[in-house]
């Protein structure tokens, strides 16, 4: 059945106003393009009100194709069957959690993916960075190098130390307190796959950190796979015990009470929320450092809130919140965390995969779909 044009499309979610570019070679009578810059409340959320649902079927309604920004917005199955009109969703990226797959295949709603391979006709602007090395020598995720900026960046006061000079609170400051050294440390990976892996690799690398994990399915065995993938030795990997794991798994107690610092890398589920709450945060060391780049979700936010008021550990890092983008009315803005007696606190607006290469990629790989879809072609990286 040949595709009824121009086609309805809405670019969601577009923070940074790039994505309308890609599709600039499009003829209007193909194609009718809305972008939206801003992300309205999600649809099941606990805050969200009736008023802020109906804003967002009535945002959505009119278009055919939706074009999306990971899961910036997501789509469960009450939301989907509000849209009459949806034939197809481009997603970028390739993990849709909080899409509702069992809903659109009843509802008939395609699904693809935008890997970050590049377009394959040749047409794009090639392979990302991402894609291109190998991830032996030094090759990954994003987030891998995201989640080691906040590392260092609380470890080293950076952004205290920064304000301070640029007289932000304090006339003429200079250092803060002293930083904290992470040579020979304990890093914990809460949640254990290939990105958690690939951070790991770099703590052991850099600084000779000893590396321990912990999520409820993980074995050893595929800790030690997991090594192997990311071109580390079994066992020994740097460390001075030649015969311990390079990777170790440990119970979930252990990895919260021994690590000096303490990584989330879950996917976020309905047994994974909360998964860190008042009891793995009373377990960890007054020394040690939180750092989530995952799903915010995965921490029971008012534990957290309580736990750095209180300054029971020394500090955290975040990247995601319970609500993105993060509001206005937020503790995590008003909070004066410079005050005497908290933790040390370092937030960014989940940044971990804004990378201007796989962004372009992304949304190439997109451009090319929606021409497939527009010639009645099949469709690539499909998911549904």
């Amino acid at each position: 059945m040949a595709t009824q044009l121009p086609i309805k499309l809405a670019i969601l979610d577009d923070y940074h106003g790039i994505a309308v570019s890609h599709f600039a070679h499009l003829q209007p009578t193909d194609v009718r393009i809305t972008a939206f810059s801003d992300t309205l409340p999600a649809y099941t959320h606990p805050k969200t009100t009736d008023a802020d649902r109906k804003k967002l079927v009535d945002r959505l309604k009119p278009f055919s194709v939706l074009s999306t920004m990971r899961e910036r917005t997501p789509f469960p199955g009450e939301l989907l069957r509000q849209l009459p009109n949806l034939k197809v969703i481009f997603a970028t990226g390739t993990q849709f959690e909080t899409f509702d797959r069992q809903a659109m295949k009843e509802l008939g709603i395609a699904l693809c993916a935008a890997p970050g391979k590049g377009r394959t006709d040749g047409k794009g602007s090639g392979l990302s960075a991402r894609a291109k090395i190998d991830i032996k020598k030094g090759g990954g995720h994003p987030t891998t190098q995201h989640a080691w900026a906040m590392i260092l960046a609380l470890a080293r006061n950076v952004a205290a130390d920064d304000a301070v000079i640029k007289g932000k609170g304090v006339t003429s400051g200079w250092q803060t307190e002293l930083a904290v050294g992470l040579q020979g440390k304990t890093l914990g990976l809460v949640g254990f796959g290939r990105i958690g892996a690939l951070v790991a690799r770099v703590g052991l690398l850099a600084w000779g950190m000893k590396i321990t994990c912990w999520s409820t399915y993980l074995t050893q065995d595929k800790a030690d796979q997991l090594a192997e993938e990311v071109g580390l030795p079994v066992t020994g990997g740097g460390i001075a015990n030649e015969d311990e794991k390079t990777f170790r798994v440990v119970s979930k107690e252990e990895i919260f009470k021994t690590s000096d610092v303490i990584s989330l890398h879950y996917v976020l589920s309905a047994r994974s929320r909360g998964i860190v709450g008042t009891q793995e945060l009373g377990w960890m060391k007054p020394s040690a450092f939180l750092i989530n780049t995952s799903r915010g979700p995965l921490v029971d936010e008012n534990a957290l809130m309580d736990t750095l008021r209180n300054k029971r550990i020394r500090g955290a890092a975040l990247d995601v919140f319970d609500i993105e983008p993060l509001p206005a009315d937020s503790p995590w803005r008003s909070e004066n965390w410079d005050e005497e007696g908290k933790s040390r606190v370092l937030l960014t607006p989940h940044m971990g995969y804004v990378e201007e290469g796989i962004l372009q990629t992304w949304y190439e790989e997109t451009a090319e779909n929606l021409e497939r879809y527009i010639a009645c072609e099949d469709l690539l990286h499909r998911m549904i």
